[in-house]
């Protein structure tokens, strides 16, 4: 059976960041990489989705070779990463060729995202053309301005998370515009093209593992 459901899985890093001999997404949490645990949040939310992941060249081998590791009867399509998330996620949109369909675009290190966070994405983004999943700030905040700060108001603020999810053929207009630093997600590629941005609850155990202290915490909740 075919989905018309698609997720992007960003896994183009190198692992500067977090100080590793292997990118993290690779490194293992419980005795498995950190990307088979967030693949398979993916299949428990519908196991026939199609799946994408975007890997750095120098790291493709080690991929297939974990694909076909942990899933051998799927067809999981590989694409090369490029310099910025901005071309990996473009190459990946490649594959894509229903411009009705329903694409999210998740980072791989994400691996706490929950299942119903998913389903509000995507049965959002299938409904109003697109949807990304928010928490609360919970901390107080500072704005600093040309050295000077100032408190502002954390309820006018939200943390942002992925999947990100789009209609593809609006998602895919928007990779048309040339690459700008301030394209920090997919979100920021969409509101380019003036369209606006709808918000679902996400969880707040959804962070993504970036540095050592984040694998301790990771570790702990798995």
């Amino acid at each position: 059976m075919n989905s018309h459901y698609n997720v992007i899985i960003v896994a183009g890093g190198t692992g500067s960041r977090m100080q590793s001999t292997v990118p993290k997404q690779f490194i293992e949490i419980k005795g498995k990489p950190i990307l088979i645990h967030t693949i398979e949040k993916f299949i428990e939310f519908d196991e026939f989705i199609n799946i994408i992941v975007c890997v750095h060249k120098n790291y493709m081998s080690d991929a297939n070779f974990m694909m076909a590791e942990y899933f051998p009867q799927r067809n999981i399509k590989m694409v090369t990463g490029g310099d910025t998330r901005f071309y990996s996620v473009k190459n990946g949109l490649n594959c894509i060729t229903n411009m009705n369909d329903v694409v999210g675009i998740h980072d791989a290190a994400r691996p706490f995202v929950s299942v119903e966070t998913i389903k509000r994405c995507f049965e959002t983004a299938a409904q109003k053309g697109n949807a990304i999943p928010v928490s609360p700030v919970f901390e107080s905040l500072r704005m600093v301005t040309n050295g000077i700060n100032k408190a502002v108001s954390r309820d006018d603020f939200k943390v942002v998370q992925t999947p990100q999810c789009f209609i593809v053929s609006k998602i895919k207009d928007a990779f048309e515009q040339d690459y700008s630093p301030f394209f920090t997600d997919d979100a920021t590629v969409l509101e380019g093209i003036d369209e606006p941005i709808f918000m679902v609850e996400g969880n707040v155990e959804n962070i993504k593992i970036t540095n050592p202290t984040d694998l301790k915490f990771a570790e702990l909740y798995l």
